[in-house]
């Protein structure tokens, strides 16, 4: 998509990006590459021609972990990931600008999402939280049939049971549960529908968009954060596209956002002005098609980011009365 010239804009924003090449959440390796490969295809690049001031962190590294059988020893790796990741959001919170968190898996969010909870809990601001997902990530300890902890993300955030060692006390803030909004949904096991039910979350699958299109329901999420004056974090996994257009992904389904979807909702939250801090993960370089799914998040970051063809305030007296 053709971007606008940057001395057009009114909108430019301080960003700070990190990697978290994280992949001990995940069943197949190779989601560790994914922040250089996002780099790689110019994600800086596109931020700053954008007009934003962008700030490159370079890769998070946590504290080393103890070893152990498998299961204890990759536990042991996401707590320490989490804790470095959610102490390392909090302070880019802090620092007053748009924190972007590239994974790695989405076990990420445990961190990225925690600091952020932690900060809008002290400024008093409530957050809200778009899981842009193929699917829940809803599951526990205790209902995951694989066991593998980027599908339990959004349950520890939402303060489920069986999470208690991830965290100390004083770092652990959740997110209430009825202001997460899981949005392109099209695979649940049963343990985790049960819970989101329970829980009264918000699921909007893609039989949903199907039936009403992506701008009704992305009208109705963003209206519920302005209302309530919140900060909304954006999590965005590689699968809620349709693996048609973005292969790289071990745990591609079938059915998902086509490539106009995506960019309208994209586009959609930056007219909001509601984001305040996103994760682009799940992103495997090991399975791409030369770069295609790196190119298309980058551009997908980009959109959100203000990227977009002409200003939509621009009338066709202001161009000379010549139809566009």
């Amino acid at each position: 998509m053709a971007s606008q010239a940057s001395e057009d804009r009114d909108d430019q924003r301080f960003v700070e990006i990190i990697g978290v090449p994280i992949e001990a959440g995940a069943g197949h390796p190779g989601a560790l590459m994914g922040p250089a490969a996002l780099r790689t295809a110019g994600l800086v690049r596109a931020l700053r021609e954008l007009g934003h001031e962008v700030r490159d962190l370079g890769d998070l590294t946590p504290d080393p972990w103890s070893d152990g059988d498998a299961a204890t020893a990759r536990l042991a790796e996401i707590t320490a990931w989490s804790r470095a990741l959610a102490d390392r959001s909090y302070a880019m919170m802090q620092a007053g600008g748009v924190p972007v968190f590239l994974g790695g898996d989405h076990s990420l969010s445990m961190g990225s999402v925690t600091g952020v909870a932690r900060h809008c809990r002290e400024a008093g601001k409530p957050l809200f939280v778009l899981w842009l997902d193929a699917h829940g990530d809803f599951n526990t300890p205790h209902t995951s049939p694989s066991g593998n902890m980027h599908g339990m993300p959004v349950a520890l955030l939402c303060g489920e049971d069986g999470f208690d060692d991830v965290f100390p006390p004083e770092q652990r803030a959740t997110v209430n549960p009825a202001h997460v909004h899981l949005f392109g949904i099209r695979s649940l096991d049963p343990g985790e529908r049960r819970l989101l039910r329970a829980r009264g979350v918000d699921v909007v699958d893609m039989r949903l968009i199907d039936e009403h299109g992506v701008g009704v329901h992305m009208r109705r999420i963003i209206e519920r954060v302005r209302q309530a004056g919140g900060h909304l974090h954006v999590s965005l996994d590689v699968d809620f596209l349709d693996p048609a257009i973005a292969p790289a992904v071990g745990t591609a389904v079938l059915g998902g956002a086509t490539y106009r979807e995506a960019h309208l909702i994209m586009e959609m939250l930056h007219d909001a002005g509601v984001v305040g801090s996103l994760d682009v993960v799940e992103l495997n370089p090991f399975l791409d098609e030369r770069g295609k799914s790196a190119l298309l998040l980058v551009d997908l970051v980009a959109s959100l980011f203000g990227r977009r063809i002409i200003d939509p305030a621009v009338t066709q007296s202001q161009i000379g009365g010549q139809a566009v």
